[in-house]
């Protein structure tokens, strides 16, 4: 009797990244939440050097105690430039727009992002710029105009805040295309840690020069605000954001950001009771087959 070879069957792994982007998508889009809590009570340069450098403390404290220290002083360099430009002025000129304008339409402006690091991608890193990739990139820009025309129709938010808000925009652009372009080596979650000490101890002497330390009203809301932004913001979605960018590309990870302004509106009416009405949700259609069309994979030529 002849046995039948036997036939080994792989069988499929699990894949993580749709949680990772799931997360991340929750944890930033809140983050304008929490954010408009805490520069509510708190000056918004003293909040974010606190921020940032706790978050630094806590994560290259941990790192040094495991003993798992694995990065160069190139790449501890390249991080702490990242975090000048993705956490210092990011966040800095954000909360301060934060201040005259609502949560929603920070998170609104922000998700821009994709645009600008879609066409300078194409130019500096070399990657490509399909007909669908732009037609995605077109979709998830009718989403967010459809949401932003409605919002400003408001007239609840000031043009000095917008302002602050769009040179934020600019400067996550700059942070995203330095990351993939400088490439640094190691582990990112080391790394977000270098970035977040690097953002405190330059955003603290300009905290303590231009404001007020006794503008700070401690309230529980303040305290629960800080307490996501340092775990759920500095630590856990930034470390994210870099593993998307190594894994999906910079134009692929920042059409995620297409989600904030849907996902931001939901929470700052549910949390802040910021108006929000059926028309402003109604960008997510747009929006969603954009962030589709963006991060499909190409179908490989046989």
């Amino acid at each position: 009797m002849s046995l039948a070879p036997s036939i080994s069957v792989p069988h499929s792994r699990f894949s993580t990244l749709p949680l990772a982007i799931g997360l991340f998508c929750l944890l930033w889009s809140y983050a304008f939440v929490a954010g408009k809590i805490g520069v509510t009570h708190c000056p918004p340069l003293i909040l974010l050097a606190a921020r940032f450098s706790l978050a630094g403390i806590l994560i290259l404290g941990a790192t040094l105690i495991r003993g798992g220290w694995s990065l160069s002083w190139r790449d501890a360099a390249i991080f702490a430039v990242l975090g000048i430009a993705n956490n210092a002025l990011y966040l800095g000129l954000g909360y301060t727009g934060l201040q005259s304008v609502s949560a929603g339409l920070g998170g609104l402006i922000v998700s821009a992002n994709p645009v600008f690091t879609a066409a300078l991608a194409a130019l500096l890193l070399g990657e490509g710029m399909t007909w669908r990739k732009a037609g995605g990139l077109l979709l998830g820009i009718t989403g967010v105009t459809l949401i932003v025309w409605h919002r400003l129709s408001v007239g609840t938010d000031s043009l000095h805040g917008i302002v602050f808000t769009l040179a934020s925009l600019a400067s996550l652009v700059a942070g995203t295309i330095l990351f993939k372009l400088l490439a640094p080596k190691g582990s990112l979650w080391i790394g977000n840690g270098v970035q977040n000490l690097a953002a405190g101890i330059v955003l603290t002497p300009v905290a303590f020069t231009f404001a007020d330390i006794h503008a700070i009203d401690v309230t529980p809301g303040l305290i629960g605000a800080f307490a996501f932004l340092v775990l759920g913001g500095s630590i856990l979605a930034y470390w994210l954001w870099f593993h998307l960018l190594k894994v999906c590309g910079a134009t692929a990870a920042s059409a995620y950001h297409f989600l904030m302004p849907p996902l931001g509106m939901l929470f700052a009416y549910l949390v802040l009771g910021e108006h929000v009405e059926a028309r402003d949700l109604l960008g997510i259609i747009p929006v969603a087959l954009g962030i589709y069309l963006v991060t499909r994979p190409a179908k490989a030529v046989a």
